[in-house]
């Protein structure tokens, strides 16, 4: 009789379904963060907190609802994605950010909100009598 330990690990290949849903949280990700981009400097104080708790609301919210954490990975990875890319100059000078102090609240902060969700999303857990200890 062999231990689990000793056993390959069998992956099942991700629902087609799935995989929309995560590419569709990753583009709604990058919504969010473009929408968080505009709001943050318009109201100081407010609209940071505001575009803050609208990605931490997708990010948890996406974790719920496909109950697990990449869940909440594949939103935060589009909000990254564009945040990153709209700190970025263009030739003519044009840009989103500017250099303030709640810009980099923004970046910094969006990261953190972003892996604090990613660690507080739901994991999933093994079903039947045979998983728990003692029985």
């Amino acid at each position: 009789m062999s231990s689990m330990l000793a056993q390959p690990l069998k992956l099942k290949r991700p629902s087609a379904l799935r995989v929309l849903a995560h590419l569709g949280l990753f583009v709604l990700g990058a919504v969010v963060a473009l929408a968080g981009a505009l709001v943050q400097p318009a109201w100081f104080p407010g609209g940071l907190l505001l575009a803050l708790a609208g990605e931490a609301g997708l990010c948890l919210g996406a974790a719920r609802a496909l109950g697990s954490r990449a869940g909440a990975v594949a939103p935060a990875g589009g909000w990254m994605i564009t945040v990153i890319l709209l700190t970025a100059s263009r030739p003519e000078g044009d840009f989103v950010f500017g250099t303030g102090a709640s810009s980099y609240l923004f970046l910094l902060g969006g990261m953190a909100v972003a892996v604090i969700c990613a660690t507080l999303a739901p994991v999933r857990q093994p079903g039947g009598d045979g998983v728990r200890l003692g029985k």
